[in-house]
Parts: C-alpha cells; sequence; structure tokens
C-alpha cells in the first residue's frame, strides 16, 4: 500500500511546478468545470453516500455543498492571488507577497461527513497550486468511485487530483510522502499525524474533536433556543465535531427550558434504512456505539436523569439512539468532559451567566461555542418579544483546518 501511496505522490509532484505555474483564473476554470461532473453525477453521489451513512438528506447537503465551496473559495483566490505590490517603510523599497506553493497536499478525511471532507481542504490547495491527494475514510467508501470518474472528466484535474482508498497504514504513508498534510478526525489520531508530520518536517493543519457549549440565558427566546440546541446537538445524530454537546441554562428557565427541549426531542423519528422522511440515522461507526453507551452508562451512575431517549435501538442491522436529554449533570461526567459523537444533549442549570461562562470554559476543548440572549442594547426596548441569538467561533487548541478557514497551503517568499 505505501508503494500505491509513493507512486501517487511521485507522479504528483512531477505535475506541481506545471499546476503552480498556470494563472489563477485557469485553476479556477478546472474546478468549474469538476464542479458540472460532479452536478451531472449528482444523484449517484448522493446515493453513494447515503448507502454508507444512512442518511439522504445530508448527503445531498454534502454533494451541493462542493458547488458553493468553489465558487466562494475561487472569489477568495482572485483576491489572494498574485499578492499585491505594497510600499515600506523606506520609499526606495517595494515589497511584493509572493505565495510559493507548498507542494502536494495530502489530504485525509472523516467517515462522518465523507464527500465534504474529502474535499473540504483539496478545494483551496488546489486554488492555492498545490496537487492533492486524498485518502478517504475507509469506513465510507462507496461514493470513491463516482468521485474519481468526475476527476477523469477533467483531464487538467486528474493530473494533480488522486484519491489512494485504505486504512491507518496508507493513512501513515500518506504523511510519510507528501509536502503538507490536512487532517480531520479524532483528538488521539490527529496527535499521532501531528507527530508523524513533525518527524517529517511537514505543516500539519489539524480539526480535531469539540465540546461545543451552548449557553441559555434567562432572557432568550426558549422556543427558538431549544429548536436551534436540538438541532445542532442531534444532526447527523450528533457524529460532527460541532455538535453540542453540553448545555447551560440559567435556573430561573431551566425547567422550562427542559419541558421544551424533551417534546421536541421526542417528536425526532429515525431514518430507519435511509428512508428521507426519517429525521435521524444510523451510528456510522459501530465503535461509536460503545463511546455513546459508555459515556451515558457513566452519567446515570454518577446520578444524571435520562429525561428521554436513553436506549440504544438496531434495525436493519444498524445501531440508532433517539434523542437523549439527560438533566442533573455535572463535570465529573465524562458526557460533560469528553467528547462523545452522539445525539445526547445533557442540561446543566446554573445559577448565573458567569457560573455558565466558567463551565463553558472547564476545558480542553475548543472549536465552537454558542450564545442564546437578549443583548444589552435590545433590553428595555417596547417589543418585549425582541430576541437576538448569538453564535461565535472559537479556535481549536490543536489548530484549524484549511477548508473554510482560507488557503493555509502556500508559503511566502521574497
Amino acid at each position: 500500500m505505501e508503494d500505491q501511496v509513493t507512486a501517487a505522490v511521485t507522479r504528483l509532484r512531477q505535475q506541481a511546478g506545471d499546476w503552480a505555474a498556470r494563472p489563477i483564473d485557469e485553476r479556477i476554470a478546472v474546478l468549474g468545470a469538476w464542479a458540472e461532473e460532479i452536478r451531472k453525477r449528482r444523484r449517484e453521489l448522493v446515493a453513494a453516500i447515503a448507502a454508507d451513512t444512512g442518511r439522504v438528506g445530508l448527503s445531498e447537503m454534502e454533494v451541493d455543498w462542493v458547488f458553493g465551496a468553489i465558487q466562494r473559495q475561487s472569489r477568495w483566490a482572485r483576491d489572494l492571488f498574485p499578492a499585491p505590490t505594497r510600499t515600506s517603510s523606506d520609499p526606495s523599497v517595494t515589497i511584493t507577497d509572493a505565495p510559493v506553493p507548498l507542494g502536494v497536499v495530502g489530504v485525509i478525511s472523516p467517515w462522518n461527513f465523507p464527500f465534504q471532507l474529502a474535499l473540504i481542504d483539496a478545494i483551496p490547495a488546489l486554488l492555492a497550486g498545490c496537487p492533492v491527494l486524498v485518502k478517504p475514510s475507509e469506513l465510507c467508501p462507496a461514493f470513491v468511485p463516482v468521485l474519481r470518474a468526475t476527476v477523469a472528466a477533467v483531464p487538467d484535474l486528474a493530473r494533480v487530483f488522486a484519491i489512494v482508498e485504505g486504512g491507518p497504514d496508507v493513512g501513515r504513508a500518506v504523511v510519510a510522502n507528501v509536502d503538507a498534510v490536512c487532517f480531520t478526525g479524532s483528538v488521539s489520531t490527529g496527535r499521532a499525524v501531528a507527530a508523524a508530520a513533525a518527524a517529517a518536517f511537514i505543516p500539519a493543519f489539524l480539526e480535531l474533536g469539540g465540546k461545543y457549549p451552548a449557553v441559555v440565558a434567562a432572557s432568550a427566546d426558549l422556543d427558538v433556543a431549544t429548536s436551534a440546541i436540538l438541532w445542532g446537538a442531534t444532526a447527523n445524530t450528533g457524529q460532527s465535531c460541532m455538535s453540542i454537546e453540553r448545555v447551560y441554562v440559567e435556573r430561573p428557565v431551566a425547567d422550562r427550558f427542559v419541558e421544551l427541549l424533551v417534546a421536541k426531542a421526542q417528536r425526532v423519528t429515525l431514518a430507519v434504512s435511509g428512508q428521507p422522511d426519517g429525521d435521524l440515522g444510523p451510528f456510522i461507526d459501530p465503535r461509536q456505539v460503545e463511546v455513546v453507551r459508555h459515556h451515558l452508562e457513566d452519567a446515570v451512575r454518577k446520578g444524571a436523569r435520562i429525561r428521554c431517549g436513553g436506549e440504544i435501538e438496531v434495525h436493519d442491522g444498524r445501531s440508532y439512539l433517539r434523542p437523549t436529554v439527560l438533566t442533573e449533570v455535572d463535570h465529573s461526567m465524562l458526557v460533560m468532559t469528553e467528547e462523545t459523537f452522539g445525539p445526547i444533549i445533557p442540561v446543566m442549570a446554573v445559577a448565573d451567566l458567569g457560573e455558565a461562562v466558567a463551565l463553558a470554559n472547564d476545558t480542553e476543548y475548543g472549536l465552537s461555542a454558542a450564545v442564546f440572549a437578549e443583548p444589552e442594547e435590545a433590553r428595555g426596548r417596547s417589543d418585549p418579544r425582541r430576541r437576538h441569538q448569538h453564535q461565535r467561533r472559537l479556535p481549536h487548541r490543536s489548530g484549524a483546518g484549511g477548508g473554510e478557514a482560507g488557503f493555509p497551503v502556500v508559503r511566502s517568499g521574497a
């Protein structure tokens, strides 16, 4: 398998100079042609992704995302390349930032959004002038033949884009051979990727786990907050690094918040056998079921109360969990401190926002957070129903992925 990776990287590296030398408008045109090939095969791609993940609506979202990503990032690329010349403090000296592609970029992608996350770093890397080698998750391989067909249909892209399949051994070979690596996945594997990249003296761009907190103030619109948090915690069955995994609610509204949340959670349906009218699909990785089960058992043993859900169900050989709301939780429980990656919503009542913020920050994880509250400037206005919900993004402690964050795969030359 390592020979396969080495051969692919060697071929891509031979094309790196020509691809980097092409004007940005030409690279954009190549990716535009690729987007059209993906559009032609949209139905095949959706069916292939759904076959592995067990959900249809989000599979459609994954495929449709690529069109907007190529458009949006092409606009950014035009702004970034070529870099403008600027003056310095010395009037006789001008400075030109000259971005230089790093070379072949390896992308190691996870199973939770297998198509989207295989391309989220590949698209900006290609626009930045880097050939790309993608290793998709071995747990969701069904879309790979269709993706390969879209690449083959655009010869200019096929010269600088390759896919290798396999497990951890192939991932290790990718890191050992490429010039930069983008990895999305678990913290434990991310540490191993970072160490291997450091040993190879190549840059590593990592997007790892999260333990996304949501803070709900007494002033929040509870109907909006419960709907948003329910979706944020259970979309893709909670199998997302940006899933809401813990909720802190000011005590005066905590009971009402839980009442509304449970009522809505009980109406969520399962997408058994990939039925498009169901809401929650199955666990994609069977190993994740045991992590979720362990977190639930640990929480209950330490005094948590299950308000709805809580039972792993098996349908057609795949495991499901309905939205599970927990109360009477605290930070002695794994469900409040470690990444769960399942549709579990632990709700903790707090005395005030100061305590909520302190608990939200009491974590090794970062990545995202949400606050539901009426902003100070809205208080006292004539319409008491006016409410605003705000969300802010936090940096992950181990670094951000390169997809929507920009173009990390260049260095500046003088």
